[in-house]
């Protein structure tokens, strides 16, 4: 063996080797690091090596991989098609054709070792309900297992997620909370946001204040849970019968934040009725006007459409052109007119890009 071969798995061994001269180093402690450090370097390539014999398997029995999401294979057979997601080692996958799925289960059967569990119910703390009339998806029992995990459970409900006029700020005199308790029920939050749009806001306001939070804050977030309490089985419901179109809106609440007075930027996207992608961020810089603060925020929303366009390509579907509903007329006005660049060059220059994508249809 190559002994300076140890020393390139991690940095265990590098201190071994820069603490002690190499004829002092005891072989059988150096062989040992060797194979622990060789062990886990082996765990970390799993995935990597899983996936390239996975995705090779796949691509060699007639499926492409998708353009915008490399973990999205694509099969099509006249008409129909088949539709394979990767995540890790699970796999969802769907067709337009029954026939398809049972096809794809055979040929996995005969390549790997795997379970088929049927139609999907679960997965990643979302719970899938189908009907015949469209698809629910929802994350109650995650809900249920967060407030009993932080003592929620029977606590009184809340019908707001927080009190009228009673903005949060940073509350210097107030008295300190257990910061890990704080930060652990914003992450529990975070990951709940996946699915309800409603809290997101708030919740992301209320992860500002994480580095030092007081008690205003964690009371803010309690109330949040309060909130959940009552409203714990609310969800997405996609119906079958529903117009095949993608629209945007946009929106921005000028200068809403009460510390440093920034705007925030949000948006949604629908494919007919159903909501698909929404974003609610806080802007880099102060807007000097009603009319930036929309700007920019449209021009986030255009970039989210202009990924979810990408993306429904490699399902078939040719959305570029898309509605984007933006309620300020000035800044329609900045989009649709060049003119107006002399009076806009405080924007940011990355935020045009809209504009030059308006020109181009």
């Amino acid at each position: 063996m190559d002994v300076k071969s140890a020393f390139l798995y991690g940095t265990i061994e590098e201190e071994v080797y820069v603490s002690q001269p190499l004829g002092f180093v005891d072989p059988e402690f150096l062989e040992k690091f060797y194979k622990v450090g060789k062990t886990l370097y082996g765990l970390h390539q799993a995935p990597k090596a899983w996936y390239e014999t996975l995705s090779t398997y796949l691509l060699d029995n007639g499926f492409y991989r998708g353009q915008i999401d490399k973990t999205l294979f694509i099969k099509r057979v006249k008409g129909d098609i088949l539709l394979v997601q990767v995540y890790v080692d699970d796999i969802i996958f769907g067709s337009t054709k029954k026939s398809l799925c049972t096809d794809f289960e055979q040929i996995m059967h005969k390549r790997f070792q795997m379970i088929s569990i049927g139609e999907i119910t679960f997965f990643l703390g979302f719970q899938v309900k189908q009907k015949e009339d469209g698809i629910f998806i929802s994350q109650d029992k995650y809900v249920g297992e967060i407030l009993k995990k932080f003592g929620f459970s029977s606590i009184k409900t809340a019908s707001t997620l927080i009190e009228t006029n009673k903005a949060l700020t940073k509350d210097e005199d107030g008295k300190d909370v257990d910061i890990h308790l704080y930060r652990s029920m914003i992450r529990s939050l975070m990951y709940l946001t996946s699915s309800r749009p409603d809290i997101m806001f708030l919740v992301c306001a209320c992860l500002r204040f994480q580095v030092q939070p007081k008690v205003s804050h964690l009371n803010a977030v309690k109330r949040i849970f309060r909130y959940l309490k009552g409203r714990h089985k609310l969800g997405f419901w996609y119906p079958r019968d529903s117009p095949f179109i993608l629209e945007a809106f946009s929106d921005s609440d000028y200068t809403g934040a009460s510390l440093d007075r920034k705007s925030t930027t949000g948006g949604c996207q629908f494919r007919g009725s159903r909501l698909i992608s929404w974003q609610c961020k806080k802007q880099t810089v102060v807007a000097n006007s009603t009319t930036e603060a929309e700007y920019i925020a449209a021009s986030h929303c255009y970039g989210q459409v202009l990924w979810i366009q990408n993306q429904m390509l490699d399902y078939g579907y040719n959305f570029m052109q898309t509605m984007i509903h933006v309620e300020n007329e000035s800044a329609i006005c900045v989009v649709k007119n060049p003119v107006y660049h002399s009076k806009t060059k405080h924007i940011e220059i990355r935020h045009h890009f809209i504009r030059d994508s308006y020109e181009k249809k």
